[in-house]
């Protein structure tokens, strides 16, 4: 089970009550219901109400007993085991600094160093069997460098498994193993479905110990824990150990709705929080794995950005979401549809982009060479572009795909809106500030300090190279934009600025003064 390290933690308390209201008894001349008979009215319908809210309310289950036996049979463990290349280490006398002996009993430990040896190591994990011809789920860090791997069923028999396909990526990986009789199997489910606070299961091999079967519930989801491209994480406060890894994650109908695969813990054991990999990731990868025996993500070729409030005012999005496009690949799906650095990509392929980091997860699992629709922010307008998703090759060359004409040569020019100075780029430039053949756009020479530019890291020797998602043609032409604006009532003003070994989009404050 993999553990990272210890961060802040917050707990949420949150409840909810039942409140009852009536309006006061009508006045009447001696016909109407009487306060005792409005007093058991009122009193009836809460009682009627609070039995409704209850029985929508799903009571919690009284035993998870009927559901583990079932589910236990299809859990198995993982045992592997793999050559390590070792050294003898003696004792080493423990003398105070700076002792007269210590580089003499360094010396003689070195001189008498035993010769490298090679060792076997195990270690065990968790996984859950898919399909009764032998197919089974765990992951990437369990079998990991394994020479041998064994799958050991509920009834302690083992069963040397084969390693199908593997993918860092997600931390998961496929075995195979050939068993005399079909084997107990379990199904996916859809890890979308699960609310925060709905019940799970998880099932493992904590510590060793095999067939350990403990409950919880959803604490969170879409856990970004930085372990890799495609966090997505469900929370639990399911116990989940170390040997958990790769073991099942289970909904009450027992599908499997995430594959445990790392713990937040101080110490090493639990502490109720634990992280799986939703279904939604697993099963497409598992069955690409099962297929072919690797996994092919879809690539759109752009390179983005988060939509900031302050880029949101300038763009005129009513919100801050979706996906910025800061630089576009030459040659790659994007270009070829017709993306370009400063849209706004807020939903691909029918599925809603809220944020940046939620669009590659969401190309990667596009199948490669599908045509889909791309709804893009620009100019102040939603548009539509059909895009055909390329493979994801991790050798693709970063390129830059703004290209601007037409400039003046010796034009520079003070923007005291923005405390900064442009100047088109001369071949004196290029040498002063290192700027390639290819540069374009216009260099900043001077920058004030404390002014706008400043406050975003902007420096002298960056190039502007667009304003508002327009080229940045020239100075004048930049001056003029950031007067229109200003007096179109934006607060900042929009650049492409490249530089400091990025292109970058920064919603620059406008100074009033």
């Amino acid at each position: 089970m993999k553990a990272i390290r210890p961060g802040r933690s917050v707990s949420l308390l949150g409840g909810r009550r039942a409140q009852g209201s009536a309006g006061e008894p009508e006045a009447n001349s001696g016909t109407g219901i009487g306060v005792l008979d409005w007093l058991a009215a009122v009193t009836l319908g809460m009682v009627v109400a609070l039995g409704a809210a209850d029985a929508n309310a799903k009571a919690p289950p009284e035993t998870f007993a009927d559901l583990a036996e079932t589910l236990l049979p299809a859990v198995v463990n993982i045992s592997t085991t793999q050559t390590v290349e070792g050294r003898g280490t003696p004792d080493f006398p423990q003398l105070p600094p700076g002792s007269p002996f210590e580089e003499f009993f360094k010396e003689f430990f070195d001189r008498n160093q035993p010769q490298q040896r090679r060792r076997r190591a195990t270690s065990l994990g968790s996984g859950f069997i898919i399909d009764s011809t032998g197919y089974v789920v765990t992951n990437y860090h369990v079998i990991q460098d394994a020479d041998e791997i064994k799958v050991i069923l509920q009834d302690d028999s083992r069963l040397e498994a084969t390693l199908v396909g593997r993918d860092p990526k997600t931390d998961l990986a496929v075995l195979k193993v050939e068993p005399s009789q079909p084997l107990p199997s379990v199904n996916w489910g859809e890890s979308d479905d699960v609310r925060v606070g709905d019940w799970v299961l998880a099932i493992g091999n904590p510590f060793g110990l095999g067939g350990t079967v403990t409950a919880g519930i959803l604490s969170a989801r879409g856990r970004d824990i930085n372990t890799g491209p495609y966090d997505d994480f469900l929370q639990t406060d399911a116990s989940i150990n170390r040997g958990n890894s790769g073991g099942p994650m289970f909904n009450l109908n027992g599908d499997v709705v995430g594959v445990n695969t790392a713990i937040f813990s101080p110490s090493g054991g639990s502490v109720g929080i634990g992280f799986a990999i939703p279904s939604a990731i697993a099963e497409p990868v598992v069955s690409q794995l099962i297929k072919t025996g690797q996994v092919r993500r879809g690539w759109l070729g752009v390179h983005i950005q988060t939509v900031t409030e302050e880029i949101a005012e300038t763009l005129g999005l009513e919100e801050a979401k979706g996906a910025l496009v800061a630089s576009v690949i030459k040659e790659g799906p994007a270009e070829e549809s017709g993306i370009t650095a400063g849209d706004v990509i807020v939903e691909f392929d029918g599925r809603e982009v809220g944020d940046m980091r939620k669009l590659p997860r969401i190309v990667a699992d596009t199948e490669v060479g599908k045509t889909v629709d791309v709804i893009l922010w620009r100019n102040n307008e939603k548009m539509t572009l059909q895009v055909t998703v390329g493979e994801l090759d991790a050798e693709e060359e970063e390129q830059l795909a703004a290209r601007t004409e037409g400039r003046e040569e010796g034009d520079e020019r003070t923007i005291t809106g923005l405390g900064f100075t442009l100047s088109v780029i001369t071949d004196s430039l290029r040498e002063q500030f290192n700027l390639g053949e290819e540069a374009k756009g216009l260099v900043v020479t001077e920058v004030a300090e404390g002014g706008p530019a400043s406050e975003k890291g902007i420096r002298p020797g960056d190039v502007v190279v667009e304003v508002s998602q327009e080229d940045a043609a020239s100075p004048t032409q930049v001056a003029k934009l950031v007067d229109a604006a200003r007096d179109a009532g934006r607060k900042s003003v929009l650049l492409l600025v490249e530089g400091q070994g990025r292109l970058r989009f920064e919603a620059v404050r406008i100074d009033e003064g």
